[in-house]
């Protein structure tokens, strides 16, 4: 069923994570875009005929009445421009698809799934929703090699700041993520009553890592464990100034299929793509004032990139993925191993 739902091809089909900030830019004014909600069970098939621009789901079985209200007020806060609440919400429909039951119980031994930002601009030539696609790169993987491992349903909202500026980016709040994640564990697990729980995400911020922790210690389900699965990417990443959207994660998304790099850009305008590059150092200076991000980000022409594109050539794919599956296949083992302790932490570094 995710094959149904992970992008596979920039700029292509209904889910507006799989199109960049770019091509969205691009769409008419009064675009509409569908906001479902819907059971952790329905087909992401059936979700495909409610529009043309969906904006991933969220799941009834892990919403109160409250919760949902808060969450949908603050997507239309967000997308598809930050602060413009209201003009958003006459071009996002929400659609509440009528629940459905659950279906057969599987009780895998682990049950796997990603809490990523993939409503997040990534530059002018990835899909909003890289993240998602770089964690089910390795949970896919994992699937193939450990007995007993089911691969479910992404959370696909999370806490971010540096996209907000740029438009086409929702940030939940690290409040209500927690929440949500605790919901979801529960629905989930209920369901699928499972041996254990793996979560993992890319993103880098470590309040949105936290927000996870948390909710998944507050769903009372005792056997998980959480990676950030760019922990063992360090020296390739942050300590090269190389944050989001640069070399590290176009390899890597490039890596999981080149139709995902929109060729309109990649690489044939590399240097263009540079030069709207933000510095981390900038980013982390502009980070306490939204508005003067906004304002410098016009003024310079920056595309939403805070890194180093040209990173992309010193690195190999192959060597940062095995890292990343490395680490994910240790915290499966030490998990049905019943050791979790070490997998229970949001990352102890800032990036």
């Amino acid at each position: 069923m995710i094959d149904q739902y992970l992008p596979n091809e920039i700029n292509s089909g209904p889910w507006i994570s799989s199109w960049s900030l770019f091509e969205l830019r691009k769409l008419p004014a009064d675009t509409e875009f569908v906001l479902p909600i819907c059971s952790i069970a329905t087909p992401y098939k059936r979700l495909t005929e409610l529009g043309h621009r969906l904006l991933p789901p969220l799941f009834h079985e892990a919403l109160t009445n409250d919760l949902r209200e808060r969450i949908v007020a603050q997507i239309l806060k967000c997308f598809p421009k930050y602060g413009k609440d209201e003009s958003n919400a006459r071009r996002v429909r929400v659609v509440d698809v009528p629940p459905e039951s659950p279906g057969p119980i599987t009780e895998p031994r682990v049950l796997a799934f990603s809490v990523d930002t993939a409503v997040e601009e990534h530059g002018p030539h990835l899909p909003l929703g890289t993240d998602t696609i770089q964690s089910y790169s390795v949970l896919r993987e994992l699937a193939c090699t450990v007995d007993g491992f089911e691969v479910g349903r992404p959370l696909e909202y999370g806490q971010l700041t540096w996209g907000l500026p740029f438009g086409f980016s929702i940030d939940l709040t690290t409040e209500l993520l927690t929440e949500y994640v605790a919901g979801y564990v529960k629905a989930l697990t209920a369901w699928k009553k499972p041996e254990a729980v793996y979560v993992v995400d890319v993103h880098g911020s470590i309040t949105h890592r936290q927000a996870i922790v948390d909710g998944l210690r507050q769903s009372g389900i005792l056997n998980w464990a959480f990676r950030w699965l760019h922990e063992p990417l360090a020296e390739f990443a942050s300590k090269r100034g190389d944050q989001h959207a640069g070399g590290v994660e176009t390899i890597l998304v490039e890596r999981f299929a080149a139709e995902l790099l929109d060729t309109n850009w990649w690489p044939s305008r590399e240097h263009d793509i540079a030069a709207g590059c933000m510095t981390l150092e900038k980013a982390i200076e502009l980070t306490p004032d939204l508005a003067a991000f906004e304002s410098y980000a016009q003024k310079h022409g920056c595309n939403g990139i805070i890194g180093d594109i040209a990173n992309y050539h010193a690195l190999d794919a192959d060597v940062m993925f095995t890292r990343m599956l490395q680490v994910a296949a240790g915290d499966v083992e030490a998990l049905l191993d019943g050791k979790p302790a070490g997998g229970q932490q949001a990352g102890q570094d800032l990036w």
